[in-house]
């Protein structure tokens, strides 16, 4: 970031619109916090003045320091000796996401004079659910950092939503209360399409407003007139392109066929038009239509099965997110600012007030955390960050306690603990507990999860994007799928700008995947392209994008970006039955559920324990860890 002395339309200069970011960087400069986000944590970081993560911009999401003590772990490279800390615990839970968080909560409320310690790897609690902060002209604007709301493809369980209520948080009066989800329309933003000069032989932004027929908002799309009449054709007509099968032959076909192969061979679509729709299913399965099942696909009503007489209701050809979301029409879809973050803050909260003072949401939102609270002796819960599990060791055949070891930079200690919740990912779990039997080890390890890349990004307006008539833009072939700009939410004293001529933020998501391979070879390969892609590339890949896109009306990345901040994370997603690439098996048989198998005295809750990558899953497999602790 240059800091410039450059006039904005207010009359501030950029040195006083960045003050807030700028300070989120210097509290990175402090002695041993630099160290924090760039590699090699130190004990008791977090309890540095000055220490606070959300305000922290470059690389962040699962950053060096924690992949470089995992995959030393993954390597069975030596690790010090570890010394005893004489700490003592009735659980410890291992990982600080919704699950841990959620584990150590309720078994509080079960035994609530019970002592408990989070370990968590990272330098924020929360897991995937952390938050970006951003201090833009002396006002505070938030985006989620990893999960992005409270939805899924189920309305919330008695368990999951009995949570969240305790919590404080209801998400049928949120969604009421604290959304605008027309305020973009208002000012006639719509949606838009941004075909690239690599894929398509152009750069061109198409807007699309819903009462325009598809002919002409492809009127100017650098695609032959064939492809933009296949377009049209899918979206706007009903044919049955398996005209003579049976119902259940239609979905057999469409549970072993792709998306994209359906495109091609059964409505016979040209080969740039398919590709306009190549990263459609990246949002839900972070793969392209290639490797999606095109029965998924109807699930997720993309266009191309009105004609085709299908029951609206599920089968076990079905994945869950699409199983769910034909049956039910999913849970309450509630945006809070900073996302998943919020519901990871109310249970930090709850486990430990003094680090988040106050009462209620509305406070909660605009709450600074006071992580030197977080781990203070004599309180009866405590979270310690940047702490990485490397063993955890049944004391005896039964319940007769854990032994667990972590490092804290470059030194190991140990602890004991009546029980252990292993709220981490599965694949890590077979490394850090090999007493686990082989089987189980190997169910466990099958719980390939899907590297994404979410893209904050500060900028100095939204006139670009009201000067386009755009509020997002899908990408069919771009290094980022979608832009799109903050939601309009209020809540307490936090509110989006409602002018496009203020700062705001702007999302960018990526899902790096490798087109043409199964599901889960595509996450390998993408998930080392992630881990092997520098800050600058992705920065680079930010401003290109932004320009290309947004230029047309008016958009400088060189004056118009304030800050970026890229959150990775490798290992995103929770695996889900993929029809198209694995066979059905009963639930007993699954991989989740033989890998989540309790061991003595360890439990073991996350979301890939349900093979369902949302927050009402992490929720409800902490409640089952926890019941097969303390039993009924």
């Amino acid at each position: 970031m240059q800091d410039q002395a450059k006039t904005s339309r207010a009359g501030t200069t950029r040195r006083a619109l960045m003050r807030g970011v700028a300070a989120g960087v210097a509290a990175a400069l402090l002695p041993g916090v630099e160290a924090c986000s760039a590699g090699g944590a130190v004990a008791g970081l977090q309890d540095l003045p000055g220490y606070y993560p959300p305000t922290l911009t470059g690389l962040r999401g699962s950053h060096a320091s924690v992949l470089e003590a995992g995959h030393a772990l993954r390597d069975h490279r030596a690790r010090p000796t570890a010394r005893a800390t004489g700490e003592a615990y009735d659980l410890v839970v291992v990982g600080g996401g919704i699950s841990g968080l959620t584990a150590a909560y309720l078994y509080r409320e079960r035994l609530p004079g019970a002592r408990v310690l989070v370990l968590e790897n990272h330098d924020d609690f929360g897991g995937h659910a952390k938050r970006n902060e951003f201090w833009l002209d002396g006002r505070l604007h938030l985006m989620n950092g990893g999960t992005y709301s409270i939805e899924s493809p189920r309305p919330y369980s008695a368990v999951a939503d009995g949570v969240l209520q305790r919590l404080g948080i209801d998400a049928t009066a949120l969604a009421e209360r604290i959304q605008s989800p027309r305020y973009y329309e208002s000012l006639g933003l719509q949606s838009g399409f941004f075909l690239d000069r690599e894929t398509f032989g152009r750069d061109q932004l198409l807007r699309r407003d819903a009462a325009t027929p598809w002919a002409r908002t492809l009127v100017d799309a650098p695609l032959s007139a064939r492809a933009r009449a296949d377009i049209a054709r899918l979206e706007e007509s009903r044919p049955d392109y398996l005209a003579g099968m049976t119902l259940d032959a239609k979905q057999s076909l469409l549970a072993s066929t792709s998306y994209a192969a359906f495109l091609r061979d059964h409505v016979h679509m040209d080969p740039a038009a398919i590709a306009f729709y190549q990263q459609r299913t990246h949002g839900l399965w972070g793969v392209g239509i290639d490797a999606v099942a095109a029965l998924e696909a109807w699930g997720q009503a993309l266009p191309g099965f009105e004609g085709l007489g299908l029951a609206r209701h599920a089968t076990p050809l079905m994945g869950p997110t699409a199983a769910g979301y034909i049956e039910t029409g999913g849970s309450v879809d509630v945006h809070l600012p900073d996302g998943g973050a919020t519901i990871a803050r109310a249970l930090v909260r709850a486990l430990v007030p003094a680090a988040l003072p106050g009462s209620g949401l509305d406070d909660l939102v605009t709450a600074r955390a006071d992580y030197a609270a977080l781990d203070r002796p004599g309180q009866p819960t405590r979270v310690r960050l940047n702490a990485t599990v490397v063993n955890v060791a049944n004391l005896g055949r039964g319940d007769e306690g854990v032994r667990i070891e972590y490092l804290r930079g470059a030194t190991a200690h140990t602890l004991l603990a009546r029980h252990c919740v292993l709220a981490c990912w599965n694949a890590v779990i077979p490394h850090l507990c090999p007493e686990l039997p082989p089987t189980q080890q190997a169910a466990l390890h099958e719980a390939v999860k899907t590297p994404l890349v979410y893209a904050s990004i500060a900028i100095e307006s939204a006139r670009a994007f009201a000067a386009l008539g755009v509020r997002e833009i899908h990408a069919p072939g771009g290094y980022f799928s979608d832009v799109s700009l903050n939601e309009c939410v209020a809540v307490g004293r936090y509110a989006t700008p409602r002018t496009t001529d203020s700062p705001t933020l702007v999302r960018m998501t990526r899902t790096p995947c490798a087109p043409g391979l199964a599901e889960h070879e595509q996450n390998r390969v993408g998930r080392a392209q992630l881990l092997a892609t520098p800050l600058a590339t992705y920065q680079s890949e930010v401003r290109s994008q932004l320009q290309r896109m947004l230029g047309s009306g008016g958009f400088d990345a060189a004056r118009d970006i304030l800050a970026i901040t890229i959150n990775r994370w490798p290992h995103g997603y929770a695996r889900e039955f993929n029809p198209l690439w694995e066979r059905w098996q009963p639930e007993g048989q699954r991989a989740h559920v033989v890998g989540r198998a309790r061991r003595g005295a360890i439990s073991i809750a996350n979301s890939d324990a349900a093979s369902f990558a949302y927050m009402d899953a992490a929720i409800e497999q902490a409640h089952r860890a926890v019941h097969e602790l303390l039993g009924a």
